[in-house]
């Protein structure tokens, strides 16, 4: 048997990067293993620059405009050619961050000849790179990096798009009156477009409390003591130079850490999304029943097939698919809350290896996000079994009508004691018919405005407020549209 992974087309391991590549690719930029790289030597450039113009370091030459511009251009240009030739590096150096470090140094060895005379650029900067830095100083800042571009350009923007979707369809969907079930039983009414507005008002209350989860780095040393740096340069303000260099990155400064970040950032960051992620789920399975009752059709595109053997058929396939993929989502952003706080002493390497999942955490979360977009947009309401459910259970106008009663005994209308236990009499264990309720209500004796009130009731008018609340506490939102 030919071993698939000598193939010319290799296979791939994780489904994220083989049958849905398409969708999770735009996490590639910020979640890869070259993603973390081109991070980290951006942290090394921008630490080299920060360096020679704190003036915390004697010595150190002047940056001109061309020099810095020579330096950016080492991140910007990182590409193929980058990736093999770290490849090659870290062979030799079994150290990922040390190799960022080599490869910095011989671009700077290129700078003179790139530049020209005048330069301050050159190996006699070497020393400058990587200036008592440990790898932990670079990683908490390149994964802060990463991780917030990941969710602020990628997952985020997804995450407000398809809770736009549910409430515009919640909107849409505001007065179609629907039979609501509680522990699975006919309940009183509501509308479509009111439960989707909950759903979506979750998930907007997760969204804003993601949108406030901070992204914190440091640059303190070995062991967080400024050591090495206080060594070289006791006269230099170093928790002052850091601060500034993290800030500039548009991350949160940590003052106070071991040899790494204490990652307590990322496990709120990882619970926050995840508690998003088991909200969809829950909309993901109540769109999957409401399909089940036929109170939705599934429209779908030519020569897409429901079923193998069965050919009318047309499964909620983007629902289940998003089930399952965020579950998986949960599941790891949980063991990644749950591991990165903890590190032993001052250091264990324990992190490095999680946090490389990070990835396939909001990977499978992306495309759940994208099944559910998919899975609303197939969906068209079908109001024929909505009004035959109601239609089907006018016993649930046994709660306005003992409610009606209970108020009416305090107006001081009488007969009417035991609203509940005469209403449980009519209507529990048995069916009745909507005659026989208002034949009830005819028999009960009640002032006539309130009894034309809920004679002139059915299942179907008896919503309350359930579209007044979807235009009052569902507002459109900027993001939307």
């Amino acid at each position: 048997m030919t071993p698939l992974a000598s193939l010319a087309t290799r296979p791939t391991l994780s489904p994220l990067d083989g049958r849905y590549a398409a969708v999770t690719a735009p996490l590639l930029d910020y979640l890869s293993e070259p993603a973390l790289n081109r991070a980290r030597l951006q942290v090394e450039v921008g630490w080299f620059e920060h360096l020679a113009a704190s003036g915390a370091l004697p010595g150190v030459p002047r940056l001109e405009d061309r020099d810095r511009n020579y330096l950016h251009g080492i991140v910007r240009g990182f590409g193929e050619q980058e990736i093999a030739e770290l490849a090659e590096i870290e062979r030799e150096t079994q150290h990922d961050v040390k190799a960022i470090e080599y490869l910095l140094r011989s671009r700077l060895a290129a700078a003179p000849s790139a530049l020209g005379p005048g330069t301050a650029l050159g190996p006699a900067l070497n020393p400058l790179i990587h200036f008592a830095l440990t790898s932990e100083d670079v990683n908490s800042l390149a994964y802060a990096l990463t991780v917030k571009g990941a969710v602020e350009q990628v997952w985020a923007p997804a995450a407000r798009a398809v809770t736009a979707d549910l409430a515009a369809l919640a909107r849409a969907t505001k007065d179609v009156a629907m039979l609501a079930r509680t522990h699975g039983q006919a309940a009183t009414p509501t509308t479509l477009g009111k439960e989707l507005a909950v759903l979506a008002r979750r998930l907007r209350r997760q969204l804003a409390r993601i949108s406030r989860d901070e992204y914190l780095g440091k640059l303190n040393g070995a062991t967080g003591t400024y050591g090495a740096h206080a060594a070289a340069a006791p006269a230099a303000d170093w928790p002052a130079v850091s601060r500034t260099f993290v800030e500039s990155l548009g991350l949160t400064w940590n003052p106070l850490t071991t040899q790494i970040e204490p990652h307590d950032w990322q496990a709120e960051l990882y619970s926050d999304i995840a508690r998003f992620g088991r909200v969809l789920h829950n909309l993901a399975t109540d769109m999957w029943t409401y399909i089940s009752l036929g109170y939705f059709a599934q429209t779908r595109g030519m020569g897409t097939v429901g079923s193998s053997t069965m050919p009318h058929k047309v499964n909620p396939i983007r629902f289940e698919n998003a089930e399952a993929n965020l579950e998986i989502s949960a599941a790891l952003l949980d063991a990644l809350a749950a591991t990165l706080v903890t590190s032993r002493l001052q250091r264990d390497l324990t992190d490095s290896s999680t946090q490389r999942n990070i990835g396939v955490a909001l990977g499978h979360s992306l495309l759940a996000i994208d099944n559910i977009r998919r899975g609303l947009t197939s969906l068209d309401v079908a109001p024929g079994p909505i009004a035959e459910d109601l239609a089907a259970n006018p016993e649930v106008l046994a709660e306005p009508i003992q409610s009606a009663m209970r108020a009416a005994a305090l107006a001081g209308t009488p007969g009417m004691d035991n609203p509940y236990e005469r209403l449980k009499e009519l209507t529990r264990g048995r069916r009745v018919t909507l005659e026989q309720i208002r034949e009830f209500v005819d028999g009960l004796g009640l002032p006539a405005a309130m009894a034309a009130r809920l004679r002139g009731l059915d299942p179907a008018s008896y919503t309350g407020l359930a579209s007044r609340l979807v235009d009052e506490y569902l507002e459109p939102e900027e993001t939307e549209g």
